[in-house]
């Protein structure tokens, strides 16, 4: 048996999506599990031990492309998926297991998606509050406990990415994840991460900042007002070498991110920083992790910036507060 997965274009909602691919996996262990996806999220399905291939979607955010799909499906035709799983809603996203001819294509309603998919789910908001168990839905009812998100990460992968990056290969770094690529309202403050490193920051527990390219100014400025007690490594790293590092940490401070997900997959601690989005939705999936969050009447508003002007679901979480959580938690 062979199952294609359309997963989803952000690298958190990939790793929420884990937990389906490994019902999956239980209720068909011989089946083998292929995930369409973009190439930022490659290094993740790699890691995870249910997938047995990646195929790549060369499709941008949003783009539509109806002619390359239909391409793409009539390639895939030979394959001979038994069914399909649609993760994205959108009515686009169904189009190549449409033109596959996959006999069982599964997913929501979405956006009218009436031909293209033969198993449609409706969307029960008050059942399933969860982005990861509207995903693991799809699989069928829902065990009375999910299955959690797991990364696998080696020693020898771990130490190979800090003898290429020139890092200590001692440290048990607190590791902090500066980014969030849905918009500044997610973002814990520059002075606050700053304050953090001088807090906590230790020759052994060194404060290393791991991000993407996008993330390389915001953690220069974090830098500089550390006064030398954070080292940027954001750009610096792949993904899957963000991966590693990030399995090595001591203790890991995000906002709601995609690398917040990550930490909590690979089991590390973790205090996951919430402001505009709602940890009620997309929380870290780990006994490893503690939420922060103000919970002001005004959040969360999902919106990328402060729609107020005055970003207090962020501004008042404390470095002092995180800092003594980390303390009292985790004892570092």
């Amino acid at each position: 048996m062979k199952i294609l997965v359309v997963a989803p274009s952000w690298i958190g909602d990939t790793i929420l999506a884990q937990p389906l691919l490994t019902l999956l996996k239980r209720k068909h262990p011989d089946a083998r599990i292929e995930v369409l996806a973009p190439d930022w999220s490659a290094p993740l399905l790699g890691r995870m031990a249910e997938v047995d291939a990646v195929i790549p979607n060369p499709f941008r955010h949003g783009e539509f492309s109806f002619s390359t799909r239909r391409a793409l499906g009539r390639r895939l035709a030979g394959a001979d998926y038994s069914a399909a799983f649609v993760l994205p809603n959108s009515w686009k996203s169904a189009l190549v297991p449409f033109f596959a001819r996959i006999p069982r294509r599964v997913g929501y309603q979405g956006e009218s998606r009436y031909l293209l998919l033969n198993e449609r789910h409706r969307l029960d908001v008050a059942a399933h509050p969860q982005l990861v168990q509207r995903y693991a839905a799809l699989a069928g009812p829902l065990p009375a406990q999910l299955p959690l998100p797991r990364l696998n990460s080696g020693i020898e992968q771990q130490q190979a990415v800090r003898a290429a990056l020139n890092l200590s290969l001692d440290a048990a770094p607190i590791i902090f994840c500066p980014g969030a690529e849905y918009g500044p309202a997610k973002r814990w403050p520059v002075r606050h991460f700053a304050a953090l490193a001088r807090l906590v920051a230790t020759p052994q527990n060194p404060a290393w900042l791991i991000g993407s390219t996008r993330d390389a100014a915001v953690g220069g400025e974090i830098c500089a007002a550390a006064e030398g007690a954070a080292l940027n490594l954001c750009g610096r790293s792949t993904l899957e070498q963000a991966i590693d590092l990030i399995a090595t940490a001591r203790c890991v401070v995000s906002n709601d991110s995609g690398l917040m997900h990550v930490a909590a997959a690979l089991g590390r601690p973790l205090v996951a920083l919430y402001g505009s989005s709602s940890p009620a939705y997309t929380p870290p999936l780990s006994a490893q992790a503690i939420i922060l969050t103000k919970s002001l009447p005004c959040s969360p508003c999902f919106k990328r910036e402060c729609p107020l002007g005055h970003f207090d679901c962020m501004n008042g979480i404390t470095p002092q507060q995180v800092a003594a959580t980390i303390t009292a938690r985790f004892q570092v």
